[in-house]
């Protein structure tokens, strides 16, 4: 059975000439790419705040402990950000540094996830375009044989070096549309990742900023002068 597919995908490689090969290397590439950010954005947890976001809950109702405790091993970047806020909070760092810290790794850590999905990005623009070009090529090659054959056109001959050109074009399209497809979900889980950043992270210095209740009545309760 594996040699049969094997001998299949020889055939049409024989037959869509160089400019198969090139996008059945792109396919491979992307292959390894997607199964490598796949699994690096599954066991980071990129896009899924769960964690982080309990880890916020907790610190606002008043159990630092608990939070320090759930982001223990923090692996993505939502994570990693509230666990700086966390221990740059307890130290009474001014908000600016904090933000400023925030941004830093917060910045740092999503590059390093978005490494390999522009790969995939222009794998995906470029794999149809390559397909393009060789249906063009083949097209060109066919229309060379027609005219050289003159008055002794065989139309089967025509059509087969027709359909071969056109394979190009086929592979190119089908390397691009997943590929596209799944640049689309890691974008996605990236942005997923950059909103829970800005979102929890923000949450905590709010809750820093705000004056406590002490405070509040010391502001809208003046004290009361008597003359004597």
């Amino acid at each position: 059975m594996l040699s049969d597919i094997l001998l299949h995908i020889s055939s049409l490689l024989q037959l869509g000439g160089p400019v198969v090969t090139v996008i059945a290397g792109l396919s491979v590439i992307a292959l390894a790419l997607i199964l490598v950010k796949g699994f690096e954005f599954t066991s980071c947890r990129i896009g899924t705040s769960k964690r982080a976001a309990e880890a916020t809950t907790l610190w606002l109702s008043g159990r630092p402990g608990e939070a320090r405790a759930c982001l223990s091993g923090a692996k993505s970047a939502a994570e990693k950000s509230v666990l700086t806020a966390l221990q740059l909070l307890e130290t009474r760092t001014p908000r600016d540094e904090i933000e400023d810290h925030i941004s830093v790794a917060a910045t740092r850590d999503l590059h390093q996830f978005s490494k390999g999905v522009r790969a995939l990005e222009a794998i995906a623009q470029i794999a149809p375009l390559i397909g393009l070009f060789g249906t063009v090529l083949g097209m060109i090659e066919a229309f060379q044989a027609l005219q050289s054959a003159g008055s002794n056109v065989d139309p089967s001959a025509l059509a087969g070096g027709i359909w071969v050109a056109l394979m190009t074009t086929a592979a190119g399209l089908g390397v691009a549309m997943p590929v596209s497809l799944v640049v689309s979900w890691l974008e996605g889980r990236l942005e997923a990742e950059r909103v829970d950043i800005e979102t929890l992270t923000s949450t905590l210095l709010l809750k820093q900023a705000a004056p406590a209740p002490a405070e509040l009545r010391s502001v809208r309760e003046p004290s009361l002068s008597y003359a004597h």
